[in-house]
């Protein structure tokens, strides 16, 4: 990264850019009060160090181990405050070192009058943002695909339902996104743009998310580290949208694991990301478990680990969905775990190192 010195002027900077650019790279531009850093992002081999160091305006050239520099503490120490924790913005809903945010609504949407009496419930019990799957990303390909998966024009009704139910209830919506080609279709009717578990590998999805300048909310892989997580939101980082929500979500159990959860809820990720990066981080207990009754646990223990919020699948009646019922809890489950949460973030919130 290029560090600039506190007086550097516009055209110390352009110069710097002028150059990264003319070697094959791109510039990231992070300008803070006191100070502006620059990270070329590509082959940095083809730069010319040495000589950068040496431009008007540059207090140090320095190379960057970690694979995932952009959302790096170590790069955002140099422009923010130390310690800096990024806050996502989603309209009046705020990310991010305060109150738990609370993401809630059916695992997939099925109709408008189920939408709209979950969103109406959800928001009672203390949501803040509404989830709904409009496509579900499925195992089996003789699975319930969402209604998304039919037609464009199922996509967009199923999309124009939660945006109505959003407006009417006043909070943000977030669904996923399954492929390239619905990118721009759901950055018109939704305020997060969600990339699931299995799509956390798909870097020409992940850059079109990004080029949309919403809000991304990244989930890990099953199978990922966090290593791997957070070096494939670098390419989100990378196309100048650093407004990304990571999300654990659980990672597949070993031996015989899978007979008592559905995956292994990772709560030790939450802390260790945070050491990496300043971005917010986000559990989602109801894939993590597959078990309603495992739900309020882990999402006390998940805002305790230091969450900025969780992601929780809920049905008026659980038996009745589609997909996943197992896994959701009414809306007046939610409201338990909601409260038990604000009481659990107000006995263990700490400042970020």
């Amino acid at each position: 990264m290029i560090i600039m010195k506190t007086d550097a002027t516009d055209e110390d900077i352009r110069r710097v850019v002028a150059e990264i650019e003319r070697s094959g790279l791109r510039a990231d531009v992070s300008r803070g009060d006191y100070m502006t850093v620059i990270g070329p992002v590509g082959d940095e081999r083809k730069l010319p160090f040495d000589r950068l160091a040496t431009f008007p305006g540059v207090k140090e050239a320095t190379m960057v181990e970690t694979p995932y520099k952009l959302i790096s503490r170590e790069y955002a120490r140099f422009f923010g405050e130390p310690g800096a924790h990024k806050t996502v913005n989603i309209g009046h809903v705020h990310m991010g070192n305060g109150e738990p945010v609370i993401i809630a609504g059916p695992c997939a949407v099925e109709s408008r009058p189920q939408l709209m009496r979950i969103a109406e419930e959800v928001k009672k019990a203390g949501a803040h943002v509404l989830r709904g799957g409009v496509f579900k990303p499925r195992s089996s390909v003789h699975a319930f695909q969402g209604l998304g998966a039919a037609s464009v024009e199922g996509a967009e009704e199923a999309l124009n339902w939660l945006k109505e139910a959003g407006n009417a209830f006043d909070m943000p919506v977030v669904t996923e996104v399954r492929g390239e080609s619905m990118v721009e279709l759901v950055a018109k009717y939704v305020d997060i743009m969600h990339i699931g578990a299995r799509n956390m590998y798909d870097q020409d999805l992940l850059v079109a998310v990004a080029r949309q300048h919403k809000p991304v909310l990244l989930k890990r892989h099953f199978g990922a580290s966090i290593e791997e997580l957070l070096s494939f939101s670098e390419y989100i980082a990378a196309e100048g949208n650093k407004d990304i929500i990571l999300c654990e979500r659980g990672i597949v159990p070993m031996g015989k694991g899978k007979s008592y959860t559905r995956y292994t809820l990772d709560l030790a990720a939450v802390p260790v990301i945070h050491n990496e990066t300043y971005l917010p981080v986000i559990v989602d207990p109801s894939h993590g478990t597959g078990r309603r009754d495992l739900i309020f646990d882990m999402s006390c223990a998940a805002i305790a680990a230091g969450a900025d919020g969780l992601m929780i699948e809920s049905h008026y009646n659980p038996s009745e969905a589609l997909v996943d019922g197992p896994q959701m809890v009414t809306p007046d489950e939610l409201k338990d775990i909601i409260d038990a949460c604000r009481r659990v973030h107000k006995m263990v919130r700490k400042p970020r190192a």
